[in-house]
């Protein structure tokens, strides 16, 4: 797997696709908008200059080239991330592709950018994020009640937190050594 910084290369029809079907993002805040080319690279450019990190997850052992993204906004006086993962492509999913790419930014993070908690939230429904979330090691880190409308339903929101103390150095809990990682990318 190839961790790298998302391009114009990778702002596909097949990227495209993954953001406006509305089944893949329905627990997604994204299944709100309607995406183009220019949107898509719009929110690329805006990572630019920033302390932030915009991802392209690239599997290449099988060929799959790009299955997914990944995000982190970083808060730097605070020494926090916030993760947000998607994987995409349909013949990448319950490959543990997610998983593999979680640990490996996590990793990344805590040990090269100096993060004490990375960070994530997902709505309740969303049971595949909760896992990948409690494989990856994080705990519970609070709720917002009822703070979402999705299929017509008031839902929760969860938040998960995974502290660099609790992390080990080079490894996440239960999980195998992280593969290398650089700052332009991460394998």
């Amino acid at each position: 797997m190839l961790i790298t910084p998302l391009s114009e290369l990778h702002l596909t029809k097949r990227y495209l696709g993954w953001l406006n079907d509305r089944q893949l993002m329905k627990y997604s805040e994204q299944r709100h908008k309607t995406h183009t080319v220019e949107s898509c690279d719009s929110y690329r450019k805006s990572f630019d200059g920033t302390p932030h990190y915009f991802w392209a997850i690239e599997e290449v052992v099988k060929g799959l080239g790009h299955i997914g993204n990944m995000n982190a906004y970083v808060d730097p006086n605070n020494c926090l991330a916030d993760l947000g993962i998607l994987i995409g492509e349909s013949s990448a999913s319950n490959q543990h592709y997610g998983l593999e790419a979680w640990i490996a930014v996590c990793h990344f993070l805590f040990n090269e950018v100096g993060i004490r908690k990375v960070t994530a939230g997902t709505i309740a429904l969303n049971a595949p994020m909760i896992r990948l979330a409690k494989h990856a090691g994080m705990v519970n880190d609070g709720v917002r009640t009822r703070h979402y409308i999705c299929e017509g339903q008031e839902v929760d929101i969860l938040y998960f937190a995974l502290y660099k103390q609790n992390s080990g150095d080079s490894s996440l809990p239960g999980q195998p050594e992280a593969p290398a990682v650089t700052n332009d990318q991460i394998s």
